[in-house]
């Protein structure tokens, strides 16, 4: 049971922990970093999200790096 769980929910529940433990270590000065808390568990919910559903990588790296050099020839 607990295999079936985690194999369906595992990355969201990776990315509130992460978020969570961060949070946490931020959190210990007031109201508006529990804002930025809650922003950070988001986000890691998000980013478990994606991860659980297969969508690929975030950030699209091969997009973003053939971008760069065709802007900035340069760079390469």
């Amino acid at each position: 049971m607990w295999k079936d769980w985690w194999a369906i929910y595992g990355g969201r529940c990776s990315g509130i922990a992460a978020g969570l433990f961060f949070g946490i270590i931020y959190l210990i000065v007031g109201f508006w970093d529990m804002l930025f808390c809650a922003l950070l568990i988001g986000i890691g919910y998000w980013i478990g999200k994606q991860r659980d559903e297969n969508r690929g990588p975030i950030l699209p790296w091969d997009r973003l790096t053939e971008w760069v050099t065709d802007r900035w020839p340069w760079s390469r």
